[in-house]
């Protein structure tokens, strides 16, 4: 009863705030899934760093000269086709929805990463968060040992997104991977000569300093980062916490199924971390600024990918978490139709491609299209915010929802201009 007083209360801020003409058909799908919150669904980010050629992968232009060596090839569903090079995938497109009309301004690799991975343009002195820190905050439990946003293998070659203006305690835990690919989180255990005991005392005294310092500075940003540290570390150290970074408890199977690679490792830890109710884990495959030899690298890092992503689907199926675990694949914008002197395709933001699968969303679809040379959006443009909107209304949380900036500027979930993709909902 309380919570449908509360959903009729709703209702009528939305009409009354933003008028009849805003309840598109999106609306009443973003309730539900709002009603649907309990569900605790999870978001894992196959990042593509640098910028994915997409025409080939997930839009080809076979017979064109833009085309370029690769062939489509049939998949799941009828009437979609996707690169030969991710034919693991190719038999789980049912299960897929397919963007293919992706467009957006920014072909920069750090503004495009920052408005892809934050729903907005850079602007001045505002600290957008990533939007991995909004998920945290939203949904997540803040009591929870293992942090709410897990980033593995990240790459800051194009800058690093951290909490922004939501604080310390929604900055991504990091997970380095090291040159020979192993996944590590730094300082999880103790020095072996300092016993259990001895390490709690140590924590309780230094919550006892902590607080009475911040006493003293409780405006001072510096006071409350070092508190979210600290208390994420000795959360971390908790013997359960520690055991769900350890995939070496998985079967030589397992791990071999999903790619000797700290991308393939990567997709298997995220697997453990949302089933221990890690809220966002993003996974990182660099290597995608192909402005030469694009087709034998793309050729390399779609053969990874399709190895790490479709055993997530199908491990994530087994395991009945598919349907509250929402996977999206992307990078910051796509690459040129037309290919260089160098054998290469460079920088190109105005039409490209996005994969999102499981959570809930309607697969089995590709969604808007480009022409037939791949150059632009030719229907159902999508921008960086709409597909953020899309994801924040699939996990139940409201786009429209306003957090105080640092600069005393309420900014919300999603841009005012994004629109939820009705058709994926």
């Amino acid at each position: 009863m309380y919570f449908s007083q509360q959903r009729r209360n709703w209702m009528h801020q939305i009409t009354v705030g933003f008028g009849a003409a805003t309840l598109s058909s999106w609306l009443p799908r973003m309730v539900s899934a709002t009603e649907n919150k309990s569900q605790h669904k999870s978001v894992i980010l196959l990042w593509m760093s640098g910028g994915p050629a997409t025409i080939d992968m997930w839009d080809l232009k076979s017979g064109h000269e833009n085309g370029g060596d690769f062939k489509a090839i049939s998949t799941a569903t009828s009437g979609i086709h996707i690169s030969e090079h991710l034919p693991r995938l190719a038999h789980w497109t049912d299960e897929l929805a397919i963007v293919r009309s992706m467009t957006s301004s920014e072909g920069d690799h750090g503004r495009g990463t920052h408005y892809v991975r934050t729903g907005y343009q850079p602007q001045g002195a505002i600290r957008f968060p990533a939007f991995g820190s909004i998920i945290a905050k939203e949904m997540a439990n803040p009591e929870a040992k293992i942090p709410n946003f897990v980033s593995i293998a990240p790459t800051r070659r194009f800058g690093t997104l951290t909490g922004g203006f939501l604080g310390p305690n929604y900055a991504p835990l990091a997970i380095e991977a090291d040159a020979a690919g192993t996944l590590t989180v730094a300082n999880l255990d103790a020095p072996s000569r300092v016993d259990r005991d001895r390490v709690l005392s140590r924590q309780r005294k230094l919550n006892e300093l902590n607080t009475t310092f911040e006493q003293r500075h409780q405006a001072s940003s510096v006071v409350q980062g070092f508190q979210a540290a600290s208390s994420r570390a000795a959360r971390l150290m908790s013997p359960k916490a520690a055991s769900a970074f350890d995939i070496m408890t998985e079967s030589d199977t397992a791990r071999d199924a999903y790619g000797q690679t700290s991308f393939g490792q990567g997709c298997l830890l995220a697997r453990r971390l949302v089933e221990r109710g890690v809220r966002f884990v993003e996974v990182s495959l660099d290597g995608w600024d192909t402005h030469s030899d694009n087709f034998s690298q793309v050729a390399g890092l779609s053969s990874v990918l399709d190895k790490g992503f479709a055993t997530l689907m199908s491990d994530l199926k087994d395991r009945g978490m598919l349907e509250s675990t929402l996977v999206v694949c992307m990078g910051e914008f796509g690459r040129t139709p037309k290919i260089n002197g160098s054998s290469g395709r460079d920088h190109y933001p105005a039409a490209w491609s996005a994969v999102l699968a499981g959570g809930g969303i309607q697969g089995g679809q590709t969604y808007g299209s480009t022409t037939k040379d791949g150059s632009e959006v030719l229907e159902n443009p999508v921008t960086p915010p709409d597909l953020l909107a899309t994801v924040s209304s699939l996990l139940g949380v409201d786009p429209r929802k306003q957090n105080m900036s640092n600069v005393g500027r309420p900014i919300r979930v999603a841009d005012p201009n994004a629109t939820p993709i009705a058709e994926l909902l």
